[in-house]
């Protein structure tokens, strides 16, 4: 009965130091801090997001208006103004006013507006005939009103322009 009274007040010193042991690891226990700084700047920009194909679709004889519209969509950093140009495109001899399809060296005139009256013809010139607006930070949506007047008819085909938009800003 002696070796267990033994064994016992053995393991209360163990149970002792290491409570010494464990308290003396805690006390030693030491932290440090820091901060850093998390930054981003924002610059002026703009990007153009989509510009839809202008379809006048398929025609006879050209005696009436023939009008369509498409879309360019826009994104420039919230508060950044622009200013959204369209050039006269690649047909020989056109201009912004009166810009041509093409298919070998036959012609079809048309004109693009940014309004849907198809009065204020849009052009390439900021402050003239460009179109005009201030950033949001998400895509903006532009319409392209085109009109195919009446003209001569030129021979069957599939006649095209490829027109260029630039955004100023």
């Amino acid at each position: 009965m002696l070796w267990v009274v033994r064994l016992q007040r053995i393991l209360q010193l163990v149970g002792i130091v290491a409570g010494v042991l464990t308290a003396t690891s805690a006390a030693q226990a030491t932290t440090t801090t820091t901060t850093f700084t998390v930054q981003m700047t924002i610059t002026g920009s703009c990007t153009i997001n989509s510009a839809s194909t202008l379809n006048f679709g398929s025609q006879g004889v050209l005696t009436a208006n023939v009008d369509q519209s498409s879309t360019i969509q826009v994104q420039c950093t919230n508060t950044t103004p622009y200013n959204i140009g369209l050039d006269a495109g690649t047909g020989s001899g056109a201009t912004v006013t009166s810009r041509k399809m093409t298919s070998g060296g036959s012609t079809i005139n048309y004109s693009l507006y940014s309004d849907s009256g198809r009065t204020s013809n849009w052009g390439n010139t900021v402050g003239t005939d460009t179109v005009a607006s201030t950033g949001t930070g998400a895509s903006q949506s532009f319409t392209v009103y085109g009109r195919v007047p009446p003209q001569t008819t030129p021979a069957p085909a599939t006649y095209s322009d490829t027109i260029t938009v630039t955004v100023t800003y």
